[in-house]
């Protein structure tokens, strides 16, 4: 029922910058923590990027300073701002978010079929 659908993605050069979106539809109660991760082939899924439902952040320490994270919580969107951008940030990356929506009255976690993000010259 519950479906997250990302934005964004695409080809920047080093040290540009993207921003990517997630919206979250569905019969939605609730959000509570909405974040960002990224895949590599070869490489288990990391979090970039978390948020609270009251706006504190988490960061992880290879995007601290680089990346910033936000959302609406009236619109149900995330967003990751991604600046100074490195080949080593290419990846796919995934919304995720911690949801209570009906039929389901308790918390339920889902996932973005993702969006790729290409830095390369």
């Amino acid at each position: 029922q519950v479906q997250l659908v990302e934005s964004g993605g695409g080809l920047v050069q080093p040290g540009g910058s993207l921003r990517l979106s997630c919206a979250a539809s569905g019969s939605i109660v609730s959000i509570n923590n909405m974040g960002w991760y990224r895949q590599t082939p070869g490489k288990e899924r990391e979090l970039v990027a978390s948020i609270s439902h009251g706006g504190n952040t988490n960061y992880a320490d290879s995007v601290k300073d680089r990346f910033t994270i936000s959302r609406d919580n009236a619109k149900n969107t995330v967003s990751l701002q991604m600046n100074s951008l490195k080949p080593e940030d290419t990846a796919v990356y995934y919304c995720n978010a911690d949801v209570i929506a009906r039929p389901f009255y308790y918390a339920k976690s889902y996932w973005g079929k993702g969006t790729l993000v290409t830095v390369s010259l």
